[in-house]
């Protein structure tokens, strides 16, 4: 199945990444990678700009020549790339909140600096119906201004928020609800909007990939909850 194209011209080509598929063979053993396919689908080289995890979907942006993905390289590097996230996490998350906290690329390695703006969206409760016990969810935006591993889902779980569906930094007793609920199978991160200057043209570009109906489906669940909710405060 193609890859859905959000951009592309002779410099440029970003495409909307499914939640599952690898960008590129690492560790992984996948036959099929975000990278092999692109290049099938358009007939001719790509180089990777950046990473999305295997669990997160969204706007991922390639070079079609060496030159631009050493352009790219520079402004993912100089921080002149602004990328925005859509997350769904545990608990009622701060309204606004800058996180600095430093991680390691892998344990036993120095710390680097790493920081995260993050602002909360809305909260919503929901009740776990096999021990009747509710709590509150949050919808997030998130923009990480450094570029580690797994930094957005570290930072959220370091203040105490993890991602639902994140297997490696969540928990499942909560995974295990929205899969219940809404059928999500998968991590709750999704990269909506990235903005850059065009290294040829130096025109601002603004990409932006919608909620994939999986995560569409929670945000509609959880708004209608949040309304209740407040229409239920009011009354």
């Amino acid at each position: 199945m193609p890859l859905p194209l959000l951009y592309h011209d002779d410099a440029l080509v970003a495409v909307d990444k499914p939640a599952g598929l690898i960008v590129h063979r690492g560790w992984a053993q996948d036959e099929v990678t975000v990278l092999s396919a692109l290049r099938d689908q358009l007939g001719h080289w790509v180089y990777p700009a950046h990473r999305l995890d295997r669990g997160t979907s969204g706007v991922l942006l390639f070079a079609c020549t060496p030159e631009i993905a050493g352009q790219l390289g520079q402004a993912f590097a100089e921080d002149r790339v602004h990328k925005r996230y859509l997350a769904l996490v545990r608990g009622r998350a701060p309204e606004a909140q800058l996180i600095d906290h430093p991680l390691a690329k892998e344990p036993g390695k120095p710390r680097q600096p790493a920081q995260t703006r993050m602002a909360r969206l809305f909260s919503a409760p929901l009740q776990n119906e096999l021990t009747g016990v509710e709590r509150l969810y949050s919808w997030v935006e998130a923009s990480p201004l450094t570029g580690r591993a797994h930094q957005l889902r570290r930072h959220l779980k370091h203040i105490s928020h993890p991602i639902i569906g994140d297997v490696r930094y969540g928990k499942s007793e909560h995974n295990r609800l929205f899969q219940r609920r809404f059928g999500l199978e998968r991590m709750a991160l999704h990269a909506e909007r990235l903005s850059l200057v065009h290294p040829l043209s130096g025109a601002l570009l603004e990409l932006h990939a919608p909620l994939p109906d999986e995560l569409q489906r929670v945000w509609s669940g959880l708004s209608a909850a949040a309304a209740a909710a407040a229409s239920a405060c009011g009354a």
